[in-house]
């Protein structure tokens, strides 16, 4: 135990040591989109840019004592469990990408068959085995789908203006942009009338906030603290979550009312509002009672009592508050030990017979590659598109090793022109949706959410809306892409890392 503390120090201060020398280039736990300073006066933003620097010290400083002498005490089983389960599945997960890359990918070449068009798998059947494969159950619900910033800010802050209870938001980043401060202000504004709750990932928005959007108007000047502008002067509570070992919540909800839930990819920032392609789902009926059973846990477990919060929550059970009717819905999650969102989309991978489409901004897990390079062989049309300008270096790099390797097993790669931070996937008629990526982070260290179904109706409004759209616009890649020495680092990195 003496060896893992000194180890989780070593981690803790090279955290203080890449935020010192400048957070603002670190890309990778921050998720949302490549920065750039804007530099219309360098002298006139020196000051700013300096004391925000400061801050970045400061914070990472709190992160280090947080995650060094807090976390174990305030949350132990949170802790240890993280740590574990990021050992057990490193370890495994290096083994498992050996074994790929080595033995099980190079035994499946050979001539690319023709799409089978065969009839899709049985899906009532595929749901029965998802049961039993992911401990999980359907509750009854309803998604609309809301297709990028437009449509879901609209809406989003229509449902903000009208809640009359309270308001639930937990979000891997809440920028400080000029648009993410016209939220908060919002939120601060109904404060006075309802309960406003925000949670955010201490990690990911202390790396997102050090630097600014290359779209972010000249001129404008951004708090220092996002956590301090949204409580000041205001009645809204603010708490970030906390990061054991160093893993993160990049769970996106908002419920309102405990009565409609926004669930998806979107953080709170101007990429999310303008720039990026992106999806959100709106969600009504009985799961809303699971995702606010789901959000109170993490507040509780964010707050004082730390772990044993989370159990007495936990003990409460989850509400009967949301409006009844629907059709069935899964909620699937990635936590410590229990990658549901990972196993499930094996699964259908696995049991796919026509079609697979996949819409995702980091595709770096060999164990998904290699199962769907199974299933174009098994004749199965498979689809994925990647952006054709990604926002994270590292990952964007691996993006083209992925691209060549899937080009090579006959599955067909588009590249949507521009940054699409879309995450969701059909699967012969199953679609799952949420917070997700394709890569270790999200399907196996990271807090995740998605929303699954196979409600027929659903499912085609995601293809009519979003992969046949998408797909139209997008180029595809019809030759390997060259590939240079960086990129082969960086997808190794991706691997062990990310």
């Amino acid at each position: 135990m003496k060896a893992s503390k000194t180890t989780y120090k070593l981690v803790a201060t090279l955290l203080l040591v890449i935020c010192a020398s400048g957070c603002a280039s670190i890309d990778g736990p921050r998720e949302g989109g490549t920065k750039l300073e804007i530099n219309a006066d360098a002298e006139s933003t020196s000051g700013p840019k300096k004391s925000r620097r400061m801050t970045a010290i400061g914070q990472a400083t709190i992160q280090y004592t947080q995650a060094v002498h807090v976390d174990p005490i305030l949350r132990p089983v949170s802790t240890l469990s993280s740590l574990s389960s990021l050992i057990f599945k490193s370890a495994g997960g290096l083994l498992n990408r050996v074994a790929i890359n080595s033995v099980r990918m190079p035994a499946i070449q050979g001539p690319i068959p023709e799409v089978s068009n065969a009839e899709p798998m049985d899906l009532l059947a595929f749901e029965n085995e998802l049961d039993k494969l992911t401990g999980t159950r359907q509750t009854d619900g309803t998604i609309e789908f809301l297709v990028d910033g437009e449509e879901y800010f609209t809406r989003l802050e229509q449902a903000i203006d009208q809640a009359t209870k309270s308001i639930d938001i937990r979000t891997y980043i809440f920028d400080n942009d000029e648009y993410a401060v016209s939220v908060a202000n919002r939120l601060k504004d109904r404060s006075d009338e309802v309960r406003v709750r925000v949670m955010l990932d201490s990690l990911g928005n202390m790396m997102a906030t050090q630097s600014d959007p290359e779209s972010l108007p000249l001129g404008y000047t951004p708090p220092i603290s996002i956590t301090t502008h949204l409580e000041q002067d205001s009645n809204v509570n603010v708490r970030k979550l906390s990061n054991p070992w160093f893993t993160g919540d990049h769970t996106k909800t908002t419920i309102l009312d405990k009565k409609i839930a926004f669930v998806g990819g979107m953080n709170i920032g101007r990429e999310y509002r303008y720039d990026w392609h992106d999806l959100m789902m709106e969600v009504h009926g009985p799961v809303v009672n699971q995702l606010q059973h789901e959000s109170d846990k993490t507040w509780a477990r964010a707050g004082l009592f730390g772990d044993a919060g989370n159990l007495v929550q936990f003990l409460k059970g989850k509400g009967d508050n949301a409006e009844t009717g629907g059709y069935p819905v899964r909620v699937l999650k990635t936590r410590n030990f229990d990658s549901q969102i990972y196993r499930a989309q094996l699964a259908a991978i696995r049991a796919s017979k026509s079609y697979i489409l996949i819409e995702n901004a980091y595709f770096s897990d060999d164990q998904i590659m290699f199962e769907l390079a199974r299933a174009r062989r098994r004749g199965v049309d498979v689809r994925v598109i990647l952006p054709s300008q990604g926002n994270h270096g590292p990952m964007h790099s691996s993006n083209t090793v992925a691209i060549n390797q899937m080009l090579e097993h006959g599955i067909r790669v588009y590249q949507y022109p521009g940054m699409s931070h879309v995450k969701a996937a059909v699967f012969d008629g199953w679609a799952c949706v949420g917070s997700a990526n394709f890569d270790k982070l999200s399907l196996q260290i990271n807090r995740e959410l998605n929303l699954a179904t196979s409600n027929e109706a659903v499912v085609n409004e995601l293809i009519d809306r979003v992969f046949l759209p998408d797909l139209m616009i997008s180029t595809e890649v019809n030759e390997p892409i060259e590939i240079t020495m960086t990129a082969k680092l960086a997808e190794i990195f991706v691997d062990e890392l990310l």
